[in-house]
């Protein structure tokens, strides 16, 4: 079961505990380490991204419509629906010649306060193009449109562009098709259920690609070489995911999901996953940062540089700082060590 990863403070007195899971794997999916139970099943949810758009690149649609790098990171990016995010998935939508209305993401205001604010004082409201996952969407767009698949149903999940993700993520994570769980995430495309274990593989690989399939090999060094090259694509001002990648690019590459999942892959080394168990995402940097310290992959001048995630603040409306965020961390020798 799952074993506490994190304690919240308020003064000396902790408030709240968040509970968790973790398994560390190395490309040759053996258990390094673990925290709880790394065979527990939850959602890949936006921690996917990376496996997503494999096809985009590995199908010849990627080279077909000449995409960047700053735009292959888009489309693996949680962004914060800045202006920069916002045009570079309007420049991907304009080379595939698919008008953003087809974006079926989802609308919600833009993640950071400021373009919100902004979108609102300039008399718009916001649209799917402001949404998280709209560069994902973009990507599905785009491999649609290659495939001459209809762009009208891309979200459903008998739509072959959801059944050609569905077989990347079967390969990608060494998993049978059968044996992952499938639901609706929140922007409407399918979201794959599997073990911790299995996602963390799948970053391991991911970060290694040379254990990869041959099909996926040039792929996955192109999307994470483009997450390194433009780390503000994948989240944006103040996103721990893109401060993260942005200091430690040469050593790892990182993707955030809902719900408190978490993948990191190692660079020559392996894979990590963790689930926070209550979902609530405000953990995963001191469980982060502190995990990278147990595995001795940061150095003394990163952990300066990300040291204000290292006990997240908490603050109140006045802006104060009452109380913090600490890891509690128990670090397991797994079977495979």
């Amino acid at each position: 079961m799952s074993e506490y990863i994190a304690d919240l403070y308020r003064n000396k007195i902790i408030e709240s505990k968040h509970r968790g899971d973790i398994a560390v794997v190395n490309p040759e999916e053996k258990l390094l380490f673990f925290t709880g139970d790394p065979d527990k099943i939850t959602y890949l949810r936006s921690a996917a991204k990376p496996f997503q758009i494999l096809p985009v690149i590995n199908s010849g649609a990627a080279d077909y419509f000449n995409f960047s790098n700053k735009e292959i990171a888009v489309m693996s990016a949680s962004h914060n629906g800045e202006q920069e995010h916002v045009n570079t998935v309007r420049s991907i939508l304009k080379k595939i010649k698919v008008n953003e209305k087809r974006l079926n993401c989802g609308i919600h205001d833009p993640y950071n306060k400021d373009a919100a604010h902004q979108l609102y004082l300039n008399g718009d409201k916001p649209t799917e193009i402001h949404n998280n996952c709209s560069g994902k969407h973009a990507a599905l767009l785009a491999l649609s449109k290659y495939n001459e698949w209809d762009l009208e149903n891309y979200i459903l999940k008998e739509h072959p562009v959801q059944q050609l993700v569905l077989e990347t993520i079967s390969d990608v994570t060494n998993t049978k098709k059968n044996d992952i769980y499938i639901g609706e995430d929140g922007c409407g495309v399918v979201v794959f259920g599997l073990s911790i274990k299995k996602m963390s593989y799948g970053f391991a690989r991911l970060a290694n690609p040379e254990y990869l399939p041959i099909k996926y090999k040039e792929a996955a060094q192109r999307v994470v070489e483009s997450i390194k090259d433009h780390p503000y694509m994948i989240g944006g001002k103040d996103r721990f995911n893109t401060e993260l990648i942005n200091i430690m690019g040469n050593k790892l590459t990182a993707k955030m999901g809902a719900e408190g999942v978490f993948g990191i892959g190692i660079f020559n080394q392996y894979g990590i996953c963790i689930k926070v168990e209550d979902g609530n995402s405000r953990a995963i940097p001191p469980v982060v940062i502190d995990l990278l310290k147990k595995l001795k992959i940061i150095d003394k001048k990163e952990l300066n540089k990300l040291s204000k995630y290292q006990k997240s603040l908490v603050k109140n409306h006045h802006k104060h700082v009452v109380g913090d965020i600490k890891s509690i961390l128990n670090l397991k020798t797994g079977s495979g060590y």
